[in-house]
């Protein structure tokens, strides 16, 4: 069974994905309007509602006037007769026991109905003929036998009446008038019978106009509602399927890459789903192209750097060839170790660089106490300063530095800053180090004493390959550390700056604000 579930689900989603939107929202408004054109075909059974009340009437009528004639004498039942048939608007007949009339609501008055020839009628009552027979095929509606009137008016010209002599109950017939109006008639014994039978006939016109009213009502408001529909449909797929084919022919262009600028629509008056839609492939668009241009510029960066130590290499190879001098040689040795060294950080960290998005992006980040972090680094930086630096970290309260974050990640980019300073920081020189929760972030800060960060170039410096270190320095690291603390802290949701030292002595002071982990 549910294999069968799945089978037709998976049917039907295949058959509404070869549906365009467009196409899908005029169905289902015209589903609406399809809904109210099904209410006109149950005009059928208010019509027959309304002929059967009809028939009930009559069959009461008829019941009451064959019960008062029974007191009538017979040479005064005329007057009565005229009179009923004008009140009832319906024709009614005596027949005595030889089966003629003995009494007629017609005799010398205007007859209460008439039989219209269909064709002598006007053409919009045929058409409204033809609907009605129109209709009356779509809903397979059963069609009364037409009624003929007899040429002789006798009792055995009515074989209801007939009927009624010989069951003695009241009998009903249901027959079309030409013009297809319905014609009822009834018929029931007057007392014994000894007194002959009464007939009632009634051309029921007024049940044919009150259903022809009422279609032409339902009519009326289904053109009124198919108007509305249509133009709710073009108003939906001009504000709904039109923008999403415009935002999908955008993204199909981006896709393709041909276009070096391809204008997303923004769509900046709309405030709805479709809006948010835009305005994300808009800055979604936008950031591809920008990681794109920073992807060109980091292949350009990449070459360029790593031309400078191979151009290097080869020209000291090339040199050693020629030297016999053995401290030339060492020289030169030294220069193609150099040289292999930083190609091997170079490597390196364009690797990490190249990675550090994609491996935030899938990190699972947890509470870190920075505190104990950065005490367990010291050693490491101390031993590996090379200088007479002297490292300085103000240990703050127990689990007031926390951050949520990646500990591997959190190390480098301490790694890097306090790597940076050091590099910079004259020999003597101190480098502090400080982590505090200042309401809700944690602040941290690393400070040296050198020469501090001009304000022009307080951002070149998180750029990649840009340094400026002393020529001492030069070739020693691969001018990615603070490219790649930026990183590092952008994916933890933090932002770093540089700016100089708190009391203006010489030097710079990174500053990083992370949002706090903590209670």
């Amino acid at each position: 069974m549910a294999r069968n579930d799945r089978r037709l689900g998976s049917r039907l989603w295949g058959w509404t994905r070869r549906i365009s939107l467009r196409h899908r929202i005029l169905a289902v408004n015209v589903f609406a309007v399809a809904i109210l054109a099904g209410s006109i075909l149950y005009l059928d059974s208010f019509r027959s509602s309304l002929t059967q009340a009809r028939l009930d009437r009559a069959r009461s009528e008829t019941e009451m006037i064959a019960h008062m004639l029974t007191a009538i004498p017979p040479e005064a039942r005329q007057p009565v007769l005229l009179r009923l048939g004008q009140d009832s608007r319906a024709r009614l007949r005596i027949y005595g026991p030889d089966g003629r009339v003995a009494a007629d609501s017609w005799i010398g008055v205007t007859p209460t109905y008439s039989f219209r020839d269909p064709a002598d009628e006007p053409w919009y009552r045929q058409v409204a003929r033809w609907l009605d027979n129109g209709f009356d095929a779509i809903v397979g509606a059963r069609r009364p036998p037409l009624y003929v009137p007899p040429a002789d008016d006798t009792l055995a010209a009515a074989p209801e009446a007939v009927a009624a002599v010989r069951s003695g109950a009241l009998e009903t017939a249901v027959r079309r008038a030409p013009d297809g109006t319905p014609f009822i008639s009834t018929a029931r014994r007057i007392g014994d019978g000894a007194s002959g039978v009464l007939l009632l006939t009634i051309n029921a016109r007024d049940v044919r106009h009150a259903v022809r009213t009422e279609r032409g009502n339902l009519l009326l408001i289904l053109a009124a509602t198919l108007i509305v529909s249509i133009l709710l449909s073009r108003f939906l797929a001009r504000t709904i399927a039109s923008p999403l084919r415009r935002l999908a022919y955008a993204a199909h262009r981006v896709r393709l890459g041909r276009d070096r600028e391809v204008a997303v629509p923004v769509l900046p008056n709309r405030r709805d789903e479709i809006g948010l839609l835009a305005r994300a492939l808009a800055d979604m668009t936008q950031s591809l192209r920008q990681r794109i241009d920073a992807t060109d510029a980091f292949a350009a960066d990449v070459t360029h750097e790593l031309k400078n130590p191979l151009a290097s290499l080869r020209s000291a190879i090339e040199t050693l060839e020629r030297v016999e001098d053995p401290a030339l040689r060492r020289r030169m040795l030294d220069v193609i170790r150099d040289d292999v060294c930083r190609l091997d950080r170079l490597v390196v960290d364009i690797a990490e660089a190249s990675r550090m998005d994609a491996e935030l992006s899938r990190a699972r980040f947890e509470p870190i106490d920075l505190g104990p972090l950065i005490e367990s680094l010291l050693p490491l930086w101390e031993q590996r300063s090379g200088k007479e630096v002297e490292i300085a970290f103000a240990r703050p309260r127990m689990g007031t530095a926390i951050v949520n974050g990646d500990e591997s990640r959190l190390s480098r980019l301490l790694d890097n800053l306090v790597d940076n300073a050091i590099s910079f920081s004259p020999e003597g020189g101190v480098v502090e180090i400080r982590a505090a929760a200042v309401g809700d972030e944690v602040l941290l800060s690393v400070q040296d004493e050198g020469p501090g960060v001009a304000e022009s170039a307080r951002e070149e410096v998180f750029h990649r390959f840009h340094s400026m270190r002393p020529e001492e320095d030069f070739g020693r690291h691969s001018g990615l550390g603070l490219a790649i603390a930026r990183a590092i802290v952008e994916g933890h949701g933090g932002h770093i700056s540089v700016e100089g030292r708190e009391d203006g002595a010489s030097g710079a002071r990174f500053l990083v604000r992370f949002p706090s982990a903590g209670e």
